[in-house]
């Protein structure tokens, strides 16, 4: 049994309570009044049903459905003594034999760039990995469109990460499936946003607090419920895309979905497939996309054995191997 450090106990015993205290209000709404707040202001609650088999082979028949997901580790220790690797994976539905992977690697050691060689603060690491992730999921999808030609492509996280950090690619990711009819869609499976929030303060007076819509749509929408949020209610139309928020598993939290403003018409569509491809009892995200996360996942096993292979000994331990990494209790 750990021992737990009284004060430890306390600290979270406090932040508890004051959770409760923020929400209090919110949370004490009647479920029935917040979803009509929701369709009053922030957009149309939807049931949706799944796909016949017919629908699904009409998919196979169009050239099947493209998961694209991206991931990155990091082996060292502090800035700048470590070096991160990044990879993206986009698959097929029908091409299952025939991944297609894309990689980068990155260290403030040693860069291209002159301007990122050893910042002494290390305030571009965050900038940098999100740069070189957002650019490599969006490259192997480029390469995915170009070789599986698919009737849809399924991005794992929302269009917004990418329209800031690899906005040149973006677009034309973006221009490359409105040139071919390739359905674009981002699945979001930890929804940031505060939407609904921010409506409730602008509404009511007495709301103060910032409310995010992960928490507020908890056990809100029933299974096979999508909110169709209105262009109005969000800034993301005025960047290119509309978005719903659903819930697609028994599993009481919601996902978001991202689609191209000139695509808005298969929102529905796309939201049909989703739910399909989710399993009701998982935790809310489509199968093939968890299969493609799995495939991509760059595990710490996989950055020691990259390391001690294929980099010289003394490389290794001078540069990245940290001291918490020589420890042996």
């Amino acid at each position: 049994m750990y021992s737990i450090n009284n004060d430890l106990k306390e600290k979270i015993s406090r932040l508890n309570n004051m959770l409760v205290d923020k929400y209090r209000g919110v949370l004490s709404l009647e479920s029935c009044d917040l979803r009509n707040f929701i369709e009053k202001n922030v957009g149309p609650i939807i049931p949706i049903s799944k796909l016949s088999k017919d629908q699904l082979l009409y998919y196979s028949q169009k050239g099947g459905i493209v998961g694209v997901d991206g991931s990155n580790n990091r082996m060292g220790g502090a800035y700048p003594h470590f070096v991160e690797v990044y990879q993206g994976l986009a698959k097929s539905t029908l091409y299952k034999d025939d991944p297609i992977f894309k990689t980068d690697i990155y260290t403030p050691l040693y860069s291209e760039t002159k301007e990122d060689i050893l910042e002494e603060d290390g305030r571009i690491e965050e900038t940098e990995k999100n740069k070189r992730l957002s650019t490599i999921e969006v490259e192997v999808a480029l390469e995915g469109i170009k070789k599986f030609k698919p009737y849809a492509v399924l991005m794992d996280g929302g269009f917004i990460r990418y329209n800031i950090y690899s906005y040149e690619k973006w677009m034309e990711l973006r221009q490359e499936c409105e040139k071919r009819g390739i359905l674009l869609v981002g699945v979001i499976k930890d929804i940031k946003t505060s939407i609904i929030g921010d409506k409730l303060r602008e509404e009511d007076a007495f709301v103060k607090e910032c409310f995010y819509d992960r928490e507020l749509l908890f056990g809100l929408l029933n299974y096979g419920e999508i909110i169709a949020i209105k262009d109005d209610a969000t800034k993301k139309a005025k960047i290119g895309y509309s978005s719903i928020f659903m819930r697609s598993s028994l599993a009481p939290s919601v996902i978001g979905m991202d689609i191209l403003d000139s695509q808005r018409d298969h929102i529905e569509e796309m939201a049909k497939l989703i739910f399909t491809l989710t399993p009701e009892n998982s935790r809310g995200v489509p199968l093939w996309l968890d299969m493609v996360d799995k495939e991509v996942k760059i595990s710490d096993a996989m950055m020691r054995g990259l390391m001690e292979r294929y980099m010289n000994r003394d490389v290794y331990e001078r540069f990245f191997l940290s001291e918490r990494d020589k420890r042996t209790l």
